[in-house]
């Protein structure tokens, strides 16, 4: 990404999703985002380790939810896409899905940030005909009324048939774990019964606390700061509510859990891989909900 594709917007600050797609080995990225993923790498190598760890967590979920016969999915804070976006995954088009999912699976992508909606967008233009029953829009998950309500989210997505909810990624970046929790309680008990709920979130827990602040103050000085939530926390997800736990096919990360790396894949900047992916994954049943 260059200046001139987005010079309407602050590029001499780090953007989040920016820095994901460095991590992830994008290009949608400029020097300032480069600069501070280098300083997430100095205080946590295994960042883009996780990063990868987190886009394989969406995959996987969106074909076990495909598997259960879900056909749309609500995906917010979808960021900047990549390979393996939700509609290629669920519609099995990715080269590296192996079955035909759901051939006609209807997607609304989410972000607050103008770049990642821009870019989106002019992807799907590229895509044609493909992308026929998808859509992005420019929302925020603080504001879910207008997610719900927006044109595209009731053009595309049935509310009344089950869908899965997507919140891959997130959470962190809403500190206050009230709103979080009223965020995801606003959406969820929009859904039909049988809908899923998919989150995953980072955690830093088993750092030494310089690290994460170190890690924090990075991020407090991007266009979107973040808070990384201990495991032991939870308060993010509590608004799960109720439903009972659906198992994904592989076990949702957790603190800890070695996670593989790309096959072939060198870790960035040279160092050893430590081989541990900050984040928590969960995947929940939507079927009851509070009145």
């Amino acid at each position: 990404m260059t200046a001139s594709d987005g010079q309407d917007e602050d590029l001499d600050r780090p953007n989040a999703a920016r820095i994901y797609d460095y991590l992830l080995g994008g290009a949608q990225n400029v020097r300032a985002d480069r600069a501070a993923a280098a300083h997430v790498l100095d205080n946590y190598p295994d960042a883009a380790l996780a990063a990868r760890a987190n886009r394989a967590f969406l995959r996987r979920t969106v074909a076990f939810l495909a598997g259960q016969g879900i056909t749309q999915f609500l995906d917010v804070g979808s960021g900047l896409p990549t390979v393996g976006n939700v509609h290629e995954v669920a519609r099995g088009i990715n080269p590296t899905a192996r079955v035909v999912y759901v051939p006609k699976a209807r997607v609304v992508y989410v972000d607050n940030d103008p770049v990642a909606v821009r870019y989106s967008r002019e992807l799907l233009v590229e895509e044609g005909e493909g992308a026929r029953g998808v859509a992005v829009i420019e929302a925020d998950l603080r504001a879910p009324a207008a997610i719900l309500s927006h044109p595209d989210t009731r053009r595309l997505l049935d509310l009344r048939r089950p869908l899965g909810l997507l919140l891959v990624a997130v959470l962190h970046f809403i500190p206050d774990d009230d709103e979080a929790r009223r965020a995801v309680r606003a959406v969820r008990e929009a859904l039909a019964p049988g809908s899923y709920v998919v989150i995953s979130h980072a955690t830093l827990d088993g750092l030494p606390a310089d690290v994460i602040a170190r890690f924090e103050a990075i991020y407090r000085r991007s266009t979107t700061p973040t808070i990384a939530r201990p495991r032991a926390d939870r308060g993010a997800v509590r608004g799960l509510g109720h439903g009972g736990a659906r198992p994904c096919p592989d076990a949702p990360l957790a603190p800890g859990r070695r996670a593989r790396p790309a096959r072939g894949g060198a870790h960035p900047r040279g160092r050893p891989r430590r081989r541990r992916a900050h984040a928590l994954g969960a995947v929940r049943a939507a079927t009851v909900f509070a009145p």
